[in-house]
């Protein structure tokens, strides 16, 4: 049988996961809201056309 309370002992985190995990907490991401929110500044600097 599986000793669970040992094997968590042993349990190490994956460092592909680690790595991983620290270069997205570390980018900047745009989400929906930065990007609507540019697109709506974008279109009050912008001057409309007569139509």
């Amino acid at each position: 049988m599986i000793d669970y309370e040992e094997e968590l002992k042993k349990f190490e985190p994956c460092l592909d996961v680690t790595d991983a995990e620290g270069a997205i907490y570390a980018r900047e991401l745009s989400d929906l809201l930065d990007i609507l929110r540019d697109m709506l500044k974008e279109s009050k600097e912008t001057p409309r056309r007569m139509r």
